[in-house]
């Protein structure tokens, strides 16, 4: 099996043993899985894997490690490649249309909705898994369901969560991270007004863009579609979001109109940027890279909320999917079965230290949340989820709108001074008709 292409993803002082994988105790594990699982893999039977790039490096390395146990228990030869979010998903697409390609694509999002005829009903899998895991989050079901049967495996629920340097909130006049909107821009513009300012991604950012924005429309009382997904993104309320998406936009680090998902990292382990949305992996790097100062002062927060007093956050879901191309439909559930069990599992969550979290609720008093209290926020992140369609169903609309950036590339507009609350919200509703055929 080959490793990851980032070269970086090897050179981290946290090994195998350091994060508590011994080979042996994964070997055992992994042969004491394949002789319990109803899945027997095909004789010769081999996977691609194609994944997105991993952000933090312990979960990547445990990943690997696991797959690499599950090889040599099973004898499934396994080769694993890794893109980024922008390539990842045009390529599972392509590779959903063209029926070739990998057998297994652990991808973002809900884009299982979007090409379901490729892929192969994983029921089975989800029903043996739920049952072992204490059963899924509503949210994790209603991504991977698609016409009451599963037809991807919702690993995980990434929290996007708000990253904040404490002392530079502390120096703009909060002792707390604010709950509510208008606080929440004073402090967006005490940050400015400091020099430590602010940001959040205005680019095509599928996790951290689609995030912000669709907690900004939200915490409004907006929404692209209504309980019987009619577009209503043009609205009173929708003007509300993008007059204040506008104010917070004024405060912005420099550059933030082109970040994408890696942008708002970096500007922050450069101290160019004191608040943003992100999951723990800011923190984690921190960490990694021995900054204590820098990750003594950071820590997480909700997102503030509006006047319903009600959580409207959005939270990243990574699918693992089988396409009906494969040869080795066995092979490929026995596989999936294997990482979302228990053992597999606990390292799993244990080596992401908080960048992903359980879709399973077996798992809310996993160590990985005790041990460190500036983790503790992302552990109820698959509770606090809304999904991204909100407040319509989740079906290929739905899908094509969200993997369009129809309300980033709104509020981007109107953040950059393109366009006018009014008339960035009239074309957003025609770009949303479009998929919803109106």
């Amino acid at each position: 099996m080959t490793l990851f292409t980032r070269r970086d993803a090897l050179k981290t002082g946290v090994g195998f043993a350091a994060a508590g994988l011994g080979s042996k105790v994964l070997l055992d594990a992994a042969h004491a899985f394949a002789q319990e699982a109803p899945w027997k893999p095909e004789k010769g039977a081999s996977l691609r894997i194609l994944r997105w790039q991993r952000f933090v490096v312990a979960e990547g390395e445990n990943f690997m490690a696991l797959t690499d146990a599950f090889s040599k228990a099973t004898g499934v030869k396994i080769r694993v490649d890794s893109l980024g979010f922008e390539d990842l998903r045009p390529k599972a697409a392509v590779a959903a249309n063209a029926r070739t390609g990998p057998d297994i694509i652990w991808n973002i999002h809900a884009d299982n909705h979007l090409y379901p005829d490729a892929l192969v009903d994983v029921s089975d899998v989800a029903d043996w898994i739920g049952k072992r895991g204490g059963g899924w989050f509503p949210i994790a079901e209603l991504y991977g369901k698609r016409a009451g049967k599963w037809n991807s495996i919702p690993a995980t629920i990434s929290g996007n969560l708000m990253n904040y340097r404490i002392s530079h909130m502390k120096k703009a006049g909060f002792e707390k991270f604010p709950d509510n909107l208008p606080d929440f821009l004073k402090l967006m513009q005490a940050l400015k007004k400091n020099n430590t300012p602010g940001g959040f991604a205005l680019g095509n950012a599928s996790g951290d863009g689609n995030s912000w924005v669709l907690w900004l429309l939200w915490a409004h009382g907006a929404k692209i579609v209504d309980e019987k997904n009619n577009v209503v993104i043009n609205s009173p309320e929708t003007i509300a979001a993008l007059e204040y998406g506008k104010q917070l936009a004024e405060t912005f680090a420099p550059g933030a109109a082109s970040w994408l998902d890696p942008s708002n990292n970096k500007a922050f382990l450069d101290g160019q940027c004191s608040l943003t949305n992100n999951g723990i992996s800011i923190y984690a790097a921190a960490q990694a890279q021995g900054n204590k100062a820098l990750a003594d002062d950071t820590d997480h927060a909700f997102y503030p909320m509006g006047a319903s007093r009600k959580p409207t956050e959005f939270h990243v879901n990574f699918p693992l999917m089988v396409y009906k191309h494969s040869k080795y439909k066995n092979a490929a559930k026995a596989y999936l079965a294997y990482m979302m069990d228990k053992p597999q599992y606990d390292k799993f969550l244990q080596g992401a230290v908080g960048y992903l979290s359980h879709s399973l609720k077996a798992y809310d008093k996993h160590p990985v949340w005790t041990e460190d209290k500036k983790r503790l926020p992302f552990r109820d992140v698959a509770v606090r989820s809304l999904p991204f369609s909100h407040a319509g169903s989740l079906g290929y609309a739905a899908s094509q709108v969200f993997a369009d950036f129809v309300a980033v590339n709104m509020v981007a507009e109107v953040a950059t001074g393109a366009k006018s609350p009014k008339q960035a919200a009239e074309d957003a509703q025609k770009r949303a008709e479009r998929y919803y055929k109106v």
